[in-house]
């Protein structure tokens, strides 16, 4: 794309938040060229809330952004549909703490932006190209970004059950087939963990209409699986989500290894802080180039 975006027209959804249970309802609006994906507290006198690596604040179980004490919870998903059907910049208000689970998946927010329409800005979009190979690593535990002038995905995952276990995703990222590969797969989890998350005052809003469930050996949904590997799929959702709080559409060969919330947003802000790993370029910038490269 060679030009920065919003969406066309206001759209709006109402639902519970997976982990707070608590009624939300959430807007998206237009939002002015370089203005980027901005949520706004409706019930707390339009506090703004960046979605930016910057305010990052709980990554456990979900993805969460706090500014001066004001916090969205849960905004990987909705970020991962932004950044993957190409909206630059967006207001979204909210009037509670949590961004509405839906039915778990990104498929009703694609939806939701397809409804919106989207508007192009003359402002030209300017990309982030990674320059250099760079990592974090924790046990087994890996995520990479190599350099490459596509933004291309490998997520790696395994989870020691008859239903899963490992499961690997490859693919270039485009809008089309974000829609129909990625955004549909739901978020997960397994029978054994739910007290204990409980406890931790986590999940109070899930149910098998937002989540998928296993128990030891199979899976509680009545209607199953939307994929056979639809929890690698929802890694891969996950992940752009948070890789969309760098900012800018990036270019790179993202590399996921069992990898989790808390990695994706510690490889974002080690990027971010080092601008000796990244170059900024604009589309045309980016397809002189590409062409030089052919001709040589």
């Amino acid at each position: 794309m060679r030009f920065e975006t919003t969406v066309q027209r206001p759209v709006e959804a109402s639902g519970i938040g997976l982990h707070s249970g608590a009624r939300v309802r959430i807007r998206i609006l237009p939002a002015p060229p370089s203005t980027g994906i901005v949520f706004v507290r409706t019930d707390l006198n339009n506090f703004l809330v960046p979605a930016s690596w910057r305010h990052v604040a709980k990554v456990s179980y979900a993805t969460s952004l706090m500014r001066q004490g004001v916090l969205i919870s849960t905004t990987e998903h909705l970020l991962s549909v932004f950044y993957s059907m190409g909206v630059d910049n967006a207001y979204v208000e909210i009037d509670n703490l949590e961004v509405p689970i839906l039915d778990g998946s990104g498929q009703p927010f694609v939806k939701l932006l397809r409804d919106a329409g989207l508007k192009t800005y003359r402002r030209r979009r300017r990309y982030l190209r990674i320059r250099r190979p760079v990592s974090v690593e924790d046990g087994s535990k890996r995520i990479s970004i190599l350099p490459s002038d596509r933004f291309l995905l490998t997520c790696d995952v395994f989870f020691d059950h008859p239903l899963v276990g490992r499961q690997t995703l490859e693919m270039e990222l485009t809008p089309e087939r974000y829609a129909s590969d990625i955004a549909p797969a739901r978020t997960f989890g397994f029978e054994y963990e739910l007290d204990k998350m409980r406890e931790m005052g986590l999940i109070r809003g899930a149910s098998l209409g937002n989540a998928v469930c296993f128990d030891r050996t199979s899976i509680l949904n009545p209607d199953g699986l939307r994929f056979p590997d639809e929890c690698c799929r929802h890694k891969a959702l996950d992940l752009i989500g948070d890789l969309a709080l760098i900012g800018r559409p990036l270019l790179g060969h993202v590399i996921a290894e069992r990898a989790g919330h808390a990695m994706h947003t510690a490889l974002v802000a080690k990027i971010a802080s080092d601008p000796t790993l990244y170059e900024i370029l604009s589309f045309d910038q980016l397809a002189d180039r590409v062409a030089h490269a052919l001709v040589s």
